[in-house]
C-alpha cells in the first residue's frame, strides 16, 4: 500500500477537525453550562478516589481513554475542572480504557460514537440557529462534540493501516534477542506506532497479531503496550495546543503519570511479568495452549500496569500539579479564569468567608486596571495584528469579569445564608455593591475599546490636540482606579477617602470643559463630526467608569465610617 502525499494531507486534515471540535466543545460548554456544570464535576471529583472513579466510568462508558482525556482537557480550558481534578479523572481513564481491551477481548465488540457524529449534528443545527443563547450553546456543545469524534475516527482511518498488512512490521523480527535494549526499542515502537495510530486500541490489536503469529515474545508484547501507554497521551498533548496555559498542564499530567508508570515497571520488569504468568496461568487457570492465552495475558499486563500506576501515583497528586506548573509556566497575558481565593467549598466560618471574598474583591479591582491599562495601549497599537490580539484579549477580560461578579455575587449570597453577626451581614451588603460596580467598569472599558476600534475601522485619526486631551482624561481616570485599588485593600483606615472624590471632581469637570471645547472645534472645522463624535465617546465613557469608582469607594468607606 502506497502512503502518497494526499494521504498525509487527509492525515492534516483529520487533525484540524478534531482540533477545531475540540475548541467548539469547549467554548459551547463554558456558555451554556459553566456554573451548573461545574457543581456536577465539583461534586463527581470531591477527592482523589472520585475522580478516579469517574475517569474510570466515563471510559468504560465511551470506550476510549483518549476522548476522556480530550474532554477533560476542554473542562479544564473552560474552566470547569481545576487541575488536580483533572489529574485524577485522567489516572481513571486509564484504568478506564483497560475495561475496553477486556471487553473486546471477551466479548468482541465496540461501541463506535462515531457512527452518532453525523446524527447528532442533525439535532444540533436547530439548535444551533435558535434564537435563545443557551439552545445555542447546547447545539455548539454537540457541533464540537461531533466534529471531535469525526475528527478521531478520520485519524484512524487515515492513518497508515498497519493491521491489515502487519507483513510491513515483519522486519521487526530481526531485533528480538538483543536482549534489555530489545525491550527497550520495543517500548519506543509501540509509542510511535500509537502516536501515528492514534488509537491505542488499534496498536494493541496489532500487537496482538504479532504475538499470535509468533513473530515476538510475550514480553516485547508487553514492552510494546507500554510504549502504546505512552503515545496515547498525544492525544490530550494535541487537543491542547489550542487551549490555555491549565489545559496544557493536565495533558501534560497525563503524558508524566504514563512516563513515571513506564519507567518504574522497566525497573521491575521480570518480576512484574512473572506475576501477570502467575494471573493468568495459575489463578485464572488458562492454559497455553488455549490461543487466547496471550490475548489474556497482554490484556492482564495492561490491567496491572495502569491499576498499579494509579495506586501509587494517587498519594502524589499534589506533587504532580506542582511540577507540571513548573515545567509550563502561566504566561503573562493569560489570564486564569477562575476565582483564587474562593473555591468551591464553604470554609468552616462564615466570617472567614467573608474573609476570602474580600481578598477576591481586591484581585477583582486589580484586574480591572490591568484591563483598563490594555484599553490605553489600544489607543496606541497601529500594528493590525497587534491591534486585533489586544482587543479580542480585552473582549476576555470582559467576560472574565462578568464570570467573576457572578461567582462572588454567589458566593457572598451563599455567605450571608450563615450565621453572620450584623456587621458582617452589613459588610457582604456592601461587597455586593461593590462587585457590581467594579463590574461596571469593566463594561466601560470594553466600550472604550469598542469606540477605539471603531475609530480605527473609520481610517480617521484624532488631531494631536485630542489625542493629548484624552491622555490626560486616561491619566486622571487611571489615579482614580489606584486610589480606589488602595481604599478596597486598606484595611486600616489609612487611606483618605477625600483624594478619591476629588479626583472624580476633577474628571468631570474635564469632561464638561472638553464638551463644549468640541463644539467649538468642529464649528471651525478643525476636525470632522464623525471624529467629534468618537472623541466625545471615549471622554464621556471616563467620565461614566470615575462615576463607577466614586461608587465603589462610597461602598466601602460606608462599612468603615459604620464600623467606626
Amino acid at each position: 500500500m502506497e502512503y502518497t502525499f494526499y494521504d498525509f494531507l487527509a492525515l492534516l486534515g483529520s487533525l484540524a477537525l478534531f482540533l477545531y471540535g475540540m475548541k467548539i466543545m469547549s467554548e459551547g460548554l463554558q456558555k451554556f453550562a459553566g456554573d451548573r456544570l461545574r457543581s456536577i464535576l465539583t461534586a463527581m471529583t470531591t477527592n482523589r478516589v472520585t475522580g478516579v472513579l469517574t475517569g474510570v466510568l466515563i471510559t468504560a462508558l465511551i470506550q476510549s481513554s483518549s476522548a476522556t482525556t480530550v474532554m477533560v482537557v476542554s473542562f479544564v480550558n473552560a474552566g470547569l475542572l481545576t487541575l488536580s481534578q483533572s489529574i485524577g479523572v485522567i489516572m481513571g481513564a486509564n484504568i478506564g480504557t483497560t475495561v475496553t481491551a477486556w471487553i473486546i477481548s471477551a466479548l468482541g465488540f465496540k461501541v463506535d460514537i462515531s457512527l452518532f457524529s453525523l446524527p447528532l449534528l442533525a439535532f444540533g443545527i436547530p439548535l444551533l440557529f435558535s434564537q435563545k443563547s443557551s439552545r445555542k450553546s447546547i447545539g455548539e456543545f454537540i457541533f464540537g462534540f461531533a466534529f471531535l469524534f469525526m475528527g478521531l475516527n478520520l485519524l484512524k482511518t487515515n492513518a497508515p493501516d498497519l493491521s491489515v498488512n502487519p507483513d510491513m512490521l515483519a522486519f521487526v523480527q530481526n531485533y528480538t534477542d538483543m536482549g534489555f535494549i530489545s525491550v527497550l526499542l520495543f517500548v519506543f515502537i509501540g509509542t510511535i506506532l500509537t502516536m501515528i495510530v492514534q488509537a491505542s486500541a488499534a496498536t494493541m490489536a496489532i500487537t496482538l497479531i504479532m504475538c499470535a503469529n509468533g513473530w515476538i515474545s510475550f514480553e516485547l508484547g508487553a514492552a510494546l503496550v507500554l510504549g502504546e501507554n505512552i503515545g496515547t497521551t498525544i492525544t490530550a498533548n494535541l487537543a491542547a495546543l489550542t487551549a490555555n496555559t491549565q489545559a496544557r498542564r493536565a495533558a501534560m499530567a497525563h503524558l508524566m503519570f504514563n512516563i513515571f508508570g513506564v519507567i518504574w515497571v522497566l525497573i521491575l520488569f521480570k518480576p512484574f511479568l512473572s506475576m501477570v504468568d502467575w494471573i493468568i496461568s495459575d489463578f485464572m487457570n488458562i492454559s497455553e495452549a488455549d490461543g487466547a492465552a496471550v490475548s489474556f495475558k497482554l490484556s492482564a499486563f495492561h490491567t496491572c500496569f495502569n491499576v498499579c500506576n494509579v495506586l501509587i501515583l494517587i498519594w502524589f497528586v499534589k506533587l504532580i500539579e506542582k511540577t507540571v506548573c513548573k515545567l509550563i509556566p502561566q504566561k503573562e497575558q493569560e489570564e486564569e479564569y477562575r476565582l483564587q481565593f474562593i473555591t468551591g467549598g464553604m470554609l468552616s466560618t462564615a466570617e472567614l468567608s467573608v474573609l476570602q471574598a474580600r481578598k477576591e474583591i481586591n484581585l477583582f479591582a486589580e484586574r480591572i486596571q490591568r484591563m483598563f491599562r490594555m484599553v490605553r495601549d489600544l489607543l496606541h497599537t497601529e500594528n493590525e495584528n497587534d491591534f486585533n490580539k489586544l482587543f479580542s484579549r480585552i473582549e476576555k477580560y470582559e467576560n472574565i469579569s462578568d464570570n467573576m461578579e457572578v461567582e462572588i455575587a454567589n458566593y457572598l449570597n451563599q455567605v450571608s445564608e450563615g450565621r453572620l453577626s450584623s456587621e458582617s451581614k452589613l459588610q457582604i451588603r456592601e461587597m455586593l455593591r461593590e462587585v457590581t460596580e467594579i463590574e461596571s467598569i469593566g463594561d466601560s472599558c470594553y466600550n472604550l475599546a469598542r469606540t477605539i476600534n471603531r475609530k480605527r475601522r473609520g481610517n480617521i485619526d484624532f488631531t494631536e490636540k485630542q489625542y493629548e486631551h484624552i491622555h490626560q482624561m486616561f491619566a486622571l481616570t487611571d489615579n482614580a482606579l489606584t486610589q480606589m485599588i488602595k481604599l478596597v485593600e486598606d484595611v486600616h483606615h489609612i487611606v483618605d477617602v477625600n483624594k478619591s472624590f476629588n479626583l472624580e471632581n476633577e474628571i468631570n469637570n474635564y469632561r464638561n470643559q472638553l464638551k463644549n471645547q468640541n463644539i467649538v472645534d468642529v464649528n471651525n472645522k478643525e476636525y470632522s463630526y464623525q471624529m467629534g463624535i468618537h472623541y466625545m465617546d471615549i471622554i464621556g465613557e471616563c467620565e461614566k467608569l470615575g462615576d463607577y469608582v466614586v461608587n465603589v469607594v462610597e461602598a466601602h468607606s460606608d462599612v468603615k465610617e459604620k464600623k467606626a
